[in-house]
C-alpha cells in the first residue's frame, strides 16, 4: 500500500469519526488512573474485580520469576510446557467444573483457533449477530458455512438449524454475557434447540468468568449447563485480573485442540508470572464472594442514578452498562465532555458496534466507591448539556 494510500485511508477514518488513537496510562488498574497526565475515574475497565493489582497477585508473579523465570522459552510442544500451565490448568478444570482445561495466549487467539479446530469446509456454524470478532474470524479461519443468526432470536436460531439438518456437522457459538451491550444469551434455550438438531456448544465466557455462579465459574456453571456444553472458553484478563485465556472441556476437547489447533501449537507459551497470577486469582474469585456482591451493588447504584437523571439505560445482566448514543461523531463529543470532567467512559463507534449505535461502554468495578459514583452520575448530567 502506499505511502499516499495510506494517508487517504486515516483521512476517511477522521472524516466519519472513525479514527482511533492510543492514550497512555502511567499508573495501575485501578477505579482511578493516570491518564495521559491527568488522573481521572476509571469507567472503561474490564478489570471488573479490581484483581489487576491486588497483592496476592503480584507476589505470586514475582515468586514465580524467582523460581522460574521470566519467559517459557518455547511453545508448549517443544519445551515451553511447564508446571505451572499443568496446576493452572488442573486449577480451571476445577473452577469450571470439567475433566480437563487448556491454556491459550489470549482470547482472540483460542476463538479463532477452537472454531478452525472443530469445523471446516462441509460443516455449519451458528453464531449470534453480536459475536465478537475474533469468533468471527474464527468463523472465517474454518471455511465452514456460517449462519448467523439475530441476536438472541430462539426462532430463527432453530429455523437455521432445521435447513441445515443434514450437515456433516453443526456447531452453535455465542458468549454468554455479550461485551458491548452487557446482556445474557439465552443460553437455556440455546443448549436445548442444540440437542434436539444435534449441534455441539460453544460458550465464550470471557466477561462472565469471574462474576457469576455460586464460585465465580460464570454463567454456564450458574446455569448447571456445563455437562452439556462442549466448549467454554473464557479468558484470565478482565475479572481474573491477568491476561491469556482457557478453554474447558472434555479430556479428549483438550487433546484435539493440542494437537490439531494451529493458534495453541505454532507459538510461544504464555509466561510463567502470568500463570501464577492466575492460579491466585481463581482462589480469590472462589473464597471472596463480597467482591461480586460490590459489583453488583455498585452496577445498581449507577445504574439507578442514571436512571434518575433521564438517561435510558437498560438493566443489564453484567458489568457492561452501554449508554446508546446513535451517532459516532456526537458519542465521541460526549467522552470528552465527560473525560474533561474527569471522568473516563469510553466511546465505541463501529465496526465494533453495529452502524447507528455508537455508545458510551460504562463498566463497573468492585472497588469503585460511593463518592466516584456520585462524581461520575454529576459529570454525565453536565455533560449532557454541553454534548
Amino acid at each position: 500500500m502506499a505511502a499516499e494510500t495510506i494517508h487517504d485511508e486515516l483521512q476517511a477514518l477522521k472524516e466519519a469519526a472513525l479514527y482511533r488513537r492510543l492514550r497512555r496510562v502511567e499508573s495501575d488498574q485501578g477505579p482511578t488512573l493516570m491518564l495521559d497526565g491527568r488522573e481521572i475515574i476509571n469507567f472503561s475497565s474490564n478489570n471488573y474485580l479490581g484483581l489487576a493489582n491486588h497483592p496476592a497477585l503480584c507476589a505470586s508473579a514475582k515468586e514465580a520469576i524467582d523460581r522460574y523465570g521470566c519467559g517459557s522459552g518455547a511453545s508448549r510442544l517443544i519445551s515451553g510446557n511447564m508446571v505451572l500451565h499443568e496446576e493452572l490448568e488442573a486449577k480451571l478444570a476445577g473452577f469450571k467444573g470439567t475433566e480437563a482445561a487448556v491454556v491459550f495466549n489470549s482470547g482472540f487467539q483460542a476463538n479463532t483457533g477452537i472454531l478452525s479446530t472443530l469445523a471446516g469446509e462441509g460443516d455449519v456454524i451458528f453464531s449470534d449477530a453480536l459475536n465478537h470478532a475474533s469468533i468471527i474470524d474464527g468463523c472465517r479461519l474454518s471455511r465452514a458455512k456460517t449462519v448467523v443468526y439475530s441476536h438472541g432470536d430462539l426462532a430463527q436460531f432453530e429455523a437455521a438449524l432445521r435447513q441445515a439438518a443434514h450437515s456433516r456437522r453443526k456447531l452453535v457459538v455465542t458468549e454468554s454475557i455479550f461485551s458491548m451491550d452487557g446482556d445474557e444469551a439465552p443460553l437455556k434455550g440455546i443448549v436445548e434447540l442444540a440437542e434436539q438438531y444435534d449441534a455441539m456448544v460453544m460458550v465464550d465466557e470471557a466477561h462472565a468468568t469471574g462474576l457469576f455462579g455460586a464460585n465465580g465459574a460464570g454463567v454456564v456453571a450458574k446455569l448447571g449447563l456445563g455437562d452439556r456444553v462442549l466448549v467454554q472458553m473464557g479468558t484470565l484478563g478482565k475479572a481474573l485480573g491477568g491476561f491469556g485465556a482457557y478453554v474447558a472441556g472434555s479430556s479428549a476437547l483438550r487433546e484435539l485442540l493440542i494437537n490439531r489447533c494451529r493458534s495453541f501449537i505454532f507459538t510461544t507459551s504464555l509466561p510463567p508470572a502470568v500463570m501464577a497470577m492466575a492460579i491466585a486469582a481463581i482462589d480469590l474469585v472462589r473464597h471472596e464472594p463480597e467482591r461480586r456482591e460490590a459489583l453488583w451493588t455498585n452496577c445498581r447504584s449507577l445504574t439507578a442514578g442514571m436512571r434518575g437523571l433521564g438517561f435510558k439505560m437498560e438493566a443489564t445482566a453484567g458489568p457492561i452498562l452501554p449508554l446508546i448514543i446513535g451517532d459516532a461523531a456526537e458519542c465521541m463529543k460526549f467522552s470528552e465532555q465527560l473525560l474533561e470532567r474527569g471522568i473516563f467512559a469510553q466511546g465505541i463507534r463501529p465496526p465494533t458496534v453495529p452502524p447507528g449505535t455508537s455508545r458510551l461502554r460504562i463498566t463497573m468495578m468492585a472497588t469503585h466507591t460511593r463518592e466516584q459514583i456520585d462524581r461520575a452520575l454529576k459529570a454525565f448530567e453536565e455533560a449532557r448539556e454541553l454534548a
